[in-house]
Parts: C-alpha cells; sequence; structure tokens
C-alpha cells in the first residue's frame, strides 16, 4: 500500500521525495536503443519494467521484433528527435560494438578503415546515447559491449566514455565484464555499465560458478541442411592447418554437447566455423540451427524466427545474452525501489578454525 511505502524525513518532517517516486512509479518505464530483436527487452519486461521506446536501424531485425512483440521499433537513432523519444527511467543500449571488438579493429584495420569512435558510422553512436541522457536524464542506465571496449585504444576510449558519463552526465557508474558461460553454454564476455543519477546502492548480481553444456540447447532431429558440405569441411580444416603453421589462433572450433561453445558471433551465416557440433566418426559436423542460437543466447523456446537462416543468424549473433541482462534488470529495478539511504546489511560468516 501507497502509505506504508512512505516515511517522514526525521530532520525536516517532510515525506522523502525518492519514496514518493518509487511508490508512485511501481513500474519503471524503459527505452531500448538498437533494440535488435529484444533481448534487453525481454530481460526488463521480466524484472518488472515497461517498454516505452525502441529503435533500431535494421529492417530485419524489425521483423522479428514486430512479430514477437506487435509493434515496430523506430528506425535509424539519427533520424529521430532526441525531444520525440519518450520519458523514461531508465535507458538501454547494447550500442554496435564492431568498432571496438577485437575482431572489428582486425578487420577495419587490414581494410584501412578507421575504428572506435573514429569510425563515423558506428563509433560515434555512443555520443547520440550521451545526448538523450543529458537531454532526458533518465533515473538509470544499462550500456552493454564488448570486452575490448575497456583496452580499446590503449584505454582511451573506455576513459572517454567513463568520464562522459560521470564528469559531464553527472552519473554514478559501475562496470564489470561478465562472462555468460555460468548461464548459457558458450563463453561470452561483454562489458556492462550501470549508471544512476543518484548515489544508490548497487551491486552487480553473482553467478554460478558452473553452467549448463551444449547438450542442454541442441535439437535432437536437425535437418540435413545444417551438415557441412564435404567442400566446405576440407576447406576449412585446411584453412585451419595453414593458420597453425604459420602460428596463429586462427581455425573452427569443433564441439561436443558436453562443451561450451565459443562466442556466437553475427558472421555465423557464413560458414559456422566458429562453432561446429560433432555428428560422430566418419560424418561431417554440423552448424547450429537457428533455434539453437535463439536458446544459446538465452531467448525463449517459443520465441518467434520469422527470418531466413541467414538473418537469424546476424540476429542472434549481434544479441545480448537475455539471462545476463535479466539478473542486471532485477538488480537495477530493485535499486530503483529502495531509498537513497538504503545499505545492504553487512554478512559476517565465521571460519572454523582448523584443528591440524
Amino acid at each position: 500500500m501507497l502509505e506504508c511505502a512512505l516515511t517522514i524525513d526525521a530532520r525536516n518532517g517532510e515525506l522523502n521525495t525518492d519514496q514518493v517516486k518509487t511508490a508512485l512509479s511501481a513500474q519503471p518505464r524503459f527505452i531500448d536503443l538498437f533494440c535488435g530483436i529484444g533481448g534487453f527487452r525481454i530481460a526488463f519486461e521480466n524484472a518488472g519494467a515497461r517498454s516505452v521506446f525502441s529503435c533500431d536501424w535494421d529492417k530485419f531485425s524489425h521483423i522479428t521484433y514486430e512479430v514477437n512483440f506487435h509493434e515496430k521499433p523506430k528506425g535509424d537513432i539519427y533520424g529521430i528527435a532526441i525531444k520525440d523519444i519518450e520519458e523514461h527511467d531508465i535507458l538501454c543500449a547494447g550500442f554496435p560494438c564492431q568498432p571496438f571488438s577485437l575482431a572489428g579493429v582486425s578487420k577495419k584495420n587490414s581494410l584501412g578503415r578507421k575504428h572506435g569512435f573514429d569510425d563515423e558510422k558506428q563509433g560515434n553512436l555512443f555520443f547520440q546515447i550521451a545526448n538523450i541522457l543529458d537531454y532526458h536524464k533518465p533515473r538509470a542506465f544499462v550500456l552493454e559491449n564488448v570486452k575490448n571496449l575497456k583496452s580499446h585504444d590503449g584505454g582511451r576510449t573506455f576513459d572517454i566514455i567513463y568520464r562522459t558519463l560521470t564528469e559531464e552526465l553527472g552519473y554514478y557508474v559501475h562496470h564489470r565484464v561478465i562472462d555468460a558461460r555460468s548461464v548459457v553454454p558458450q563463453h561470452r564476455e561483454r562489458i556492462f555499465l550501470v549508471g544512476f543519477r543518484e548515489s544508490r546502492w548497487f551491486e552487480f548480481p553473482s553467478f554460478p560458478s558452473e553452467g549448463p553444456k551444449l547438450n542442454s540447447i541442441l535439437q535432437d532431429t536437425v535437418d540435413a541442411k545444417y551438415t557441412l558440405s564435404d567442400h566446405l569441411w576440407l576447406y576449412l580444416q585446411n584453412y585451419a592447418k595453414k593458420h597453425q603453421a604459420a602460428g596463429n589462433g586462427f581455425g573452427f572450433g569443433l564441439f561436443t554437447g558436453n562443451d561450451v561453445a565459443r562466442t556466437l558471433s553475427a558472421r555465423y551465416h557464413k560458414d559456422g566455423s566458429e562453432i561446429l557440433i560433432s555428428q560422430g566418426p566418419g560424418k561431417n559436423p554440423r552448424r547450429l540451427t537457428p533455434r539453437e542460437c535463439s536458446l544459446l543466447m538465452g531467448f525463449p523456446p517459443d520465441f518467434k524466427i520469422p527470418v531466413s537462416d541467414t538473418q537469424a543468424y546476424r540476429q542472434f549473433g549481434n544479441s545480448v545474452v537475455v539471462p545476463v541482462v535479466e539478473a542486471i534488470a532485477n538488480e537495477v529495478v530493485a535499486s530503483l525501489k529502495r531509498p537513497l539511504d538504503y545499505r545492504a546489511d553487512l554478512v559476517l560468516t565465521m571460519q572454523s578454525a582448523s584443528t591440524g
């Protein structure tokens, strides 16, 4: 009840305005920038928040998003006036990672292209996020990117981002690299930045030390079209041997159901080489199916996949791992519902002395 949620500040006899906000806004509103196919949306809705705005430039992602959420995201963020974005409590953004990823930087260097903030198309999208934060001043934000964001350009990229969020915009920022392998059978390290307008108690969630294996997401019956042709399988083996001889780490990844996979990437549609599933002696390995990729990213089993396999691989490879974001979302929503002076109880545990 509302009256039970409010307290009187003993120092001045006034209502605690932060608690008033919390009590009147039991369902925080969030926006989802670069929403892709809605991984952030599923996570934050499961945490009790309400979506009020989403945008993404990719027309194929719009198809998947609309089929699953019955609304179409807005288009390119640069074509949207900041003032027209709905008021919100939480800003969510898995902003494009290619300008900062190890693979993206390597490829762009080889092609003589710019990366990081010098990538005019994608690298400057962070500053559009900053502009939205500056204009709307939401109570919190959650940003996600590749682990390499922290080391890109000798740490200068992350330093600019961190100082923009803290010194220029005034947010209290927490950040952590989280490996999704504790909740899905995939080694996938991503950095998360969580910020609050006020100084609030917040801790990143803890995750189990042991996670599931590929058996938990592999389908029993798979169409033969996902098995690699003799030509492609021979090419990948020769390619791997060539790079091994040169001392490089390039090559395919072959896994059984008892393993944890490499990171699923948006290029998976090309040859599936980073995650190939063994089908036993004498048989070529196979790619994951789009449904298996969906499960590998933690999407619910009933998530609809209305696009081609090529587009589905791109979409899941670009997505967030839903259970990781949901765990963070639960902590963010809980933090916003607490009074500003909340501090978690300190629990001390006693260890028995060795009896040697």
